[in-house]
Order: C-alpha cells, then structure tokens, then sequence
C-alpha cells in the first residue's frame, strides 16, 4: 500500500461575510431576495457542529455507532455592521432608519456566506442557505488616548437545507475543477446544490 502525503496551505485570513434574505417565512429554496449583502468586517470566525454520537451494543459489543449533525454553530466577531441588517434578522420593523425592536418577533431565514482564504491564495468558500439569528451583542466603551477595537458578535444557527440535512456548501479552490470558481461568482447567489457549484466552474 502506497503512502500518500499531502502539504495543505495553512490558513492566511477570513474573508467578507455574505447575507441573503430568504422571503418565505418557513423558507423556500427559490425564496431568496436577488441582492446579496457583502460586510467585509469580520475580525474572527469559530464554526462548530452541534453533533449527537450515538454507540447501539449487542451480545455485549457494540452493533453500531453514529454522529449525527443536528446545525451548526457561526460565532462571528465583527469590527462593525449595519444597523438595518441586524434589525431585519431580529425581525424587528425597520421604516427609513427608524427601528422598532424587542417583544415576540419571527426571525427570518438568511444565507450567510464566507471564504476562509489560504497562504497560497486558494480559498474555501462556504455558503450556510438556511440560518437564523440566535444572538447578538451591542456593547460600547468610551474612547481613550490609546485606540481599542470596538467589536460585536453574532450568533447564528445554520440548519439542514434538504432531505440529507445538509447545512452547507463548501467550495475548494485548491481543487483544480474549482479553480476558476471566483469569490465574486460563488457569493453572487446562495448555492445549495452540487451541481450548481459546478455550474460555476468557467468553460474552457
């Protein structure tokens, strides 16, 4: 048996977040709205799965074992971000820069987008199609003769967009099929099916 070893390019930065309302309250593949909201503030990002192991024993050995992936979990801390954005994933009533916020709103369905970029320029552009808002934070220091980044962060939830449950879209430019894939054309629109990921690779 032959040993194969591989050098992936460690990671340079995160890149610009993507957000894309979805219209249908319950959520609908062909619901999006047709613009895509590009924030380039992120500072840091952590993407955990939230996962349920599960071990079945027989005749005193274990029969079977399993991990299911119930979301995922984005924590994003951001330098900055838009106020009628966050507002509009709280749910709260957004009239021309008057917010009304707070008691029971429905918090709509929005895909968020990101690209993790690596030292060789390659990227991992990920789409989440079906996410909500779970937390937000708004804190504010006051300023002092040596500057302090003020940040907040974000709390979302990514779901399960089809039969399988899946909850994302990851696209490998170090994959040379994905190679002519930009960050422009991925982020254009929220892509929730293999082929059209591969529906974006350039034609020769």
């Amino acid at each position: 048996m032959a040993i194969t070893e591989k050098k992936p390019s460690t990671k340079y930065t995160v890149g610009a977040q993507y957000i894309c309302f979805n219209e249908d309250p319950d959520w609908d593949a062909a619901e999006y709205e047709s613009d895509v909201l590009k924030l380039p503030t992120v500072v840091d990002i952590d993407i955990a799965d939230n996962s349920d192991s599960y071990e079945s024993y027989a005749s005193g050995a274990v029969y079977d074992s399993d991990t299911i992936v119930t979301y995922k979990e984005i924590s994003v801390t951001q330098l900055a971000f838009d106020e009628t954005t966050i507002a509009k994933m709280k749910g709260d009533t957004v009239d021309s820069g008057i917010i009304m916020s707070g008691g029971i709103k429905t918090r709509p369905f929005f895909a968020y987008g990101v690209p993790i970029i690596k030292k060789d320029k390659t990227m991992d552009m990920r789409w989440f199609p079906k996410c909500k808002l779970v937390d937000s934070s708004d804190k504010t220091a006051t300023s002092t003769d040596s500057h302090s980044d003020q940040t907040d962060s974000l709390t979302i939830r990514a779901y399960g967009f089809d039969a399988d449950q899946n909850q994302e879209v990851k696209v490998l430019t170090a994959d040379t099929n994905n190679a002519g894939i930009t960050e422009a054309a991925f982020f254009a629109a929220p892509v929730l099916t293999v082929a059209a990921a591969k529906a974006l690779r350039p034609t020769t």
